[in-house]
């Protein structure tokens, strides 16, 4: 008779354990699937690994007060997105400001800063800094992403621009 009692922490999280046949498994939760992948996918650090934690079909809300979108994104695409940032503003550093889980759906807020390295919303490059503060709302099935909400400060993005604009004549 075996008794076993395995406490597991991933990412100052516990994970979730559950009796398999026998066999203990141990999976991550969601938040921390969460984590896991904004620190690599999305941090531009390994943008291949976006089939990890992403579903075939995820289902993207673009909640941009002048236009809302709703997109499909493969793994693929979605790599390719994160892609086209590293050119646009270089190896970026991005950091979790907020981190927050309920059921199904967690709630992520980062702040990503790199560098004006190629021509953005009409404005030419400047080399300078750029700050971009965003959020979204991750919704897990079966341990993947399968749709999200996503918001980001376009204004302040717009603001650093024309400042940068200005400074550059």
């Amino acid at each position: 008779m075996k008794k076993i009692l395995i406490i597991i922490l991933l990412m100052n999280n516990v994970a979730t354990i559950a009796q398999d046949a026998g066999h203990l498994k141990v999976s991550p939760s969601n938040k921390e699937i969460v984590r896991a992948f904004l620190e690599e996918v999305r941090s531009g650090k390994g943008p291949e690994g976006a089939p990890l934690f992403m579903a075939e079909r995820v289902i993207a809300h673009q909640l941009n007060a002048e236009n809302e979108v709703v997109v499909e994104r493969t793994p693929q695409n979605y790599a390719n997105h994160v892609r086209e940032f590293l050119v646009i503003y270089g190896a970026f550093t991005f950091e979790i400001t907020e981190l927050l889980a309920d059921g199904d759906k967690v709630y992520a807020r980062w702040k990503q800063t790199g560098n004006h390295l190629t021509t953005l919303d009409g404005y030419e490059p400047t080399g300078k800094p750029l700050v971009e503060i965003a959020s979204a709302t991750y919704r897990l099935v079966g341990g993947k992403i399968v749709e999200y909400w996503i918001q980001v400060d376009r204004y302040g993005m717009e603001e650093q621009l024309k400042r940068q604009a200005v400074s550059k004549r």
